[in-house]
């Protein structure tokens, strides 16, 4: 008995310190990216002598940041949208609706998951190249929004349907059978009940747009996003306001997780007591 209880033990000590260790390994060089981001020094060195926000004002003091941010901001929110909306037309046909070909349309909709954001980028710069000869339009964010479209538009997809997938038909069934009409079905019990899985879909499908180097730094042409100023930065040499625009860009990205959770949590205690009503 003495013996079963050290190897449990001794495995519950193995389990809990390889969680610890994957914390510590995932969490520690964000947490030092933060202090980073704090230090009057040039260097990036352990241990900070000294603290400072001073790297924050030279962030925004470079006149080619708030432009990035702006285009950044434009291609994720426009990216977002009609992937979210392409993402959830594709899940509902996808799970709840049978048609011919559908296996090849399943096969279509994880195609771009199996190509490498840098070889995505280099095919739709070659195919762009070609078609902007021939209607006479260069690249630029409008190249950019399409190429963040194909790419995210199966994520978002596939969060929207483990949503649908786990969504009980038996209530709008009831809906109707209370008289409810067929927007009336859709506005008070299909998407609220989506919605969770709608703005999951669509805070990732934001959070892989803001932060796409690939495919932006393939079809930008001469815009610059985020990701391709962060990335001109680092070429010519290390600085803490990269550090400080990294934490910049923790802070809202957590809020939107925690808002994602919270709502998704809401939508579960909402169906479960509409299943126990009917």
């Amino acid at each position: 008995m003495n013996a079963q209880r050290l190897r449990n033990a001794l495995v519950d000590t193995l389990l809990v310190g390889t969680v610890v260790l994957l914390l510590l390994f995932f969490y520690a060089p964000i947490a030092t990216l933060v202090a980073f981001s704090f230090t009057s020094s040039r260097v990036l060195t352990l241990p900070i002598e000294s603290f400072s926000l001073a790297w924050y004002g030279e962030l925004f003091s470079k006149p080619d940041f708030l432009p990035a941010v702006r285009n950044s901001a434009v291609v994720a929110a426009v990216s977002t949208l009609f992937a979210t909306v392409l993402g959830t037309a594709g899940a509902v046909a996808w799970i709840r609706y049978r048609f011919r070909m559908q296996a090849a349309f399943r096969a279509l909709t994880f195609a771009p998951l199996l190509f490498p954001q840098l070889l995505l980028g280099v095919v739709m710069l070659l195919w762009f190249s070609v078609l902007g000869s021939w209607l006479g339009f260069s690249n630029g964010l409008f190249t950019v929004i399409i190429g963040h479209v194909v790419y995210i538009t199966p994520f978002a997809l596939v969060v929207v349907a483990v949503q649908v997938y786990g969504f009980d038909e038996t209530l709008e069934d009831a809906a109707r059978d209370a008289g409810a009409n067929g927007w009336q079905v859709f506005r008070e019990v299909t998407f609220p009940l989506l919605w969770p899985g709608i703005f999951s879909a669509a805070i990732f499908a934001f959070l892989l747009s803001w932060g796409n180097f690939y495919i932006s730094y393939s079809l930008a042409g001469t815009a610059r996003t985020l990701p391709i100023f962060v990335y001109s930065g680092i070429a010519v040499g290390s600085s803490p306001i990269y550090p400080a625009l990294a934490t910049l860009n923790l802070v809202p990205a957590l809020l939107l997780v925690v808002t994602a959770e919270f709502l998704r949590r809401r939508a579960l205690k909402r169906q479960s007591s509409g299943n126990l009503a009917s």
